[in-house]
């Protein structure tokens, strides 16, 4: 094996022991229930739905089918297995490494420098955030693909296979060349954009390196026209490009979404973007040299400092000024910076996207050509003092055993959730994105009162988040305060009026209440906004019993069935409500006993709210011994819960040993005054 190979193995399989941690690592609640864990259509496997659903869906506020598709293999080969989703990521992180150095090699044909650039890449502790968290696996797969182009490009441009006219073979019509390579370019390109659209500025990479190592940018008479020349030649990498910008805005738009993802100026006005457009830069720039303090999030400051954004303005000025003067003497270094900038450019926060200002996970590529500026400058001062070379050589040394150590440190912190969030507030500015999720987790433990100080911690930081809203307004609904609770729904649903579940949750508060009309108000306009909510017919027929209107209601529960038949509480529910009303009119045992059965079915014979459903629908249908049975099995599973309220299961239960079938009014006790409401 050829030392280049020998070394390019080697990079990978030390970043396969560096990150080998993270097979142990779990799934998240940021973000990994809308790629995987909450994700049915993605759980479900490379399905021919699936597949169309991943080159049509504009979920997560993006169009990257391939993301989706890597996704669903997971979970055909491994299921729900959060240790095998995280070593793909690792497997893929350190092939990057490898094609990285591959790459810069055949650039420069400086082993030392490329291999130093792609172990920097491999183990900084930037980079972990990519690696660790199964939902950046957009991140790592579309580098895969970024450096699979250029080395197809950088192939297609150093082969010397130009074809003669009139000679037979396949022609490019772009370029004039026998070029294979150009087009598997061109494939990778494409793929890289259907798996992250941030990698738009790669036709710009291009350019770059037709500038440096290949020399293919050389100032002669005509300057601009050798320019046009090679923009010209990529014409199709920017077609994509432009392709694959329309598709994002899209996907982030109110066109595909019940809300836009982007952030509009009238909340983020464009001279505060512009002003945080320094601070984010520099800040890359300092977390690359000193890579502390790292968090999941970093909030958007709420105020500009005039100081500190001059200062850093000055500070980006003065690297490009130096980068330009040094074009000719040391043009690595021009190229590594615009690098750095161009690649940022997408994410650099003049669109926003969230409430995030920078990312760790957004430097994974761009950093890149920070890396390269600093393997070059080693190498000149290394060739211009040979002396210099052993202290070099220690220094990189250092400098990588400092990053693996910083990254199996960070490793630690996504463990989990908690760990996470709990390490963000320590090291980052308390914001609502951590306060949220520490707050979900701790609801998710049973830990509400924790869970709620952290909801409110999140809505006193941001109150004009609805998602902040909806979390806490759920909780105390859970807490038995639906009068807060509404409160809370009704701010979230001034910030997004379009969100017909937010209209829902409002409903069902209003339901609690007994504010049945006003509640049928507020899910007729859920309905208007989504009428295949399952939740939404629920809710409708719970306010329309209790207003004596049980055909309707009867009609709303099979609606929601339709919609989902394999929930087994609606089924339950719907179950209880026809086999139980007083009014004869709207029961039926038989349906009701179908509706029953199947919830118990499905829910594996062991829920007590399907045990007794199938009570009351047995015991209508006139089998009042197997009626026994399941009321028997639902009181002795609520006495072992220790649950509270046991007399109606116990007259229930009562009734049937007498042969007896339960009936009982849905009607609200005072549905006059509730009518007026």
């Amino acid at each position: 094996m050829s030392r280049p190979r020998l070394i390019a193995l080697l990079l990978a399989l030390a970043t396969l022991l560096v990150f080998a941690r993270a097979g142990t690592l779990g799934f998240l609640n940021y973000d990994d229930p809308d790629y995987v864990t909450g994700n049915p259509v993605v759980q479900g496997g490379l399905t021919p739905a699936g597949i169309r659903w991943a080159f049509t869906t504009a979920c997560a506020n993006n169009w990257h089918p391939l993301t989706w598709l890597s996704h669903m293999a997971d979970c055909e080969l491994f299921k729900l297995n959060a240790g095998a989703h995280h070593r793909v990521n690792v497997l893929f992180h350190a092939a990057n490494a490898a094609l990285l150095f591959a790459l810069l090699f055949r650039l420069t044909q400086k082993v030392w420098a490329a291999a130093f650039v792609a172990a920097l890449f491999a183990w900084h502790p930037l980079h972990v955030e990519s690696v660790a968290w199964v939902s950046e696996r957009k991140d790592v797969l579309s580098t895969f693909f970024a450096l699979l182009a250029l080395l197809a490009y950088v192939r297609h441009v150093t082969s010397d296979q130009r074809q003669v006219a009139g000679t037979p073979g396949f022609l490019s019509p772009v370029t004039g060349h026998m070029s294979p390579r150009y087009f598997a370019a061109l494939f990778f390109f494409a793929l890289g954009l259907m798996s992250k659209p941030m990698l738009v500025t790669l036709p710009f990479v291009m350019l770059l390196l037709d500038f440096w190592p290949l020399g293919r940018m050389a100032e002669g008479q005509w300057p601009m026209a050798n320019l046009w020349r090679r923009l010209l030649e990529k014409w199709p990498f920017f077609l994509l490009a432009a392709f694959s910008c329309v598709a994002t805005v899209l996907a982030q738009s109110k066109k595909l979404h019940d809300h836009a993802a982007v952030v509009p100026l009238t909340v983020v006005p464009l001279e505060f973007r512009v002003g945080t457009l320094p601070l984010a830069y520099v800040g890359y720039l300092e977390k690359c040299f000193w890579p502390g303090n790292l968090a999941v999030f970093y909030p958007r400051p709420n105020i500009l400092l005039i100081p500190r954004v001059a200062a850093d303005t000055l500070i980006l000025l003065a690297i490009s000024i130096a980068a330009w003067r040094w074009r000719k003497k040391r043009p690595y270094f021009l190229a590594g910076w615009l690098w750095f900038v161009g690649m940022l450019a997408p994410v650099s926060g003049l669109v926003q996207v969230g409430g995030a200002f920078m990312a760790d996970r957004y430097s994974y590529l761009p950093l890149v050509g920070i890396f390269i500026i600093i393997a070059f400058v080693a190498g000149e001062i290394a060739d211009r003092i040979p002396s210099s070379k052993m202290f070099l050589g220690a220094g990189a040394a250092v400098i990588l055993a400092g990053c693996i150590f910083a990254t199996e440190r960070q490793l630690g912190f996504w463990k989990d959730s908690e760990t996470l969030f709990d390490h963000d507030l320590d090291v980052a500015e308390d914001n609502d994105v951590a306060r949220n999720n520490l707050g979900l987790v701790l609801e998710e433990r049973g830990d509400w009162a924790g869970a709620l100080a952290n909801f409110q911690a999140a809505t006193r930081l941001s109150p004009n988040q609805p998602v902040t809203r909806n979390n806490l307004g759920t909780l105390l609904d859970q807490l038995g305060q639906p009068a807060d609770a509404l409160a809370e729904f009704r701010a979230a649903i001034a910030l997004r009026p379009d969100d017909a579940d937010l209209h829902i949750s409002a409903g069902h508060e209003l339901n609690q209440l007994g504010h049945f009309r006003a509640a049928l108000d507020e899910l007729a306009i859920a309905k208007n906004l989504d009428p295949n909510l399952p939740r939404l017919h629920v809710e409708t027929a719970r306010a329309l019993f209790k207003l004596g209107r049980d055909r309707e209601g009867v009609a709303e529960f099979l609606t929601a069935v339709r919609l989902a038949p394999g929930d087994y509480q609606i089924l339950a529910e719907a179950a209880h409500y026809l086999a139980a009303n007083e009014n004869a009119a709207a029961r039926d045992g038989k349906l009701a006993l179908q509706l029953a059965l199947k919830a118990d079915e499905i829910s594996g014979q062991c829920q007590p709210m399907a045990f007794d459903a199938l009570a009351t629908a047995l015991a209508e249908t006139g089998d009042f011994s197997n009626a026994v049975i399941y009321a028997q099995r639902t009181l002795d599973w609520a006495k072992a819960a220790h649950a509270k309220g046991l007399e109606p299961l116990l007259r229930r239960l009562e009734a049937y040993q007498n042969h007896q079938a339960w009936h009982e009014s849905f009607r609200a006790t005072n549905a006059a005054a509730a009518g007026q409401n």
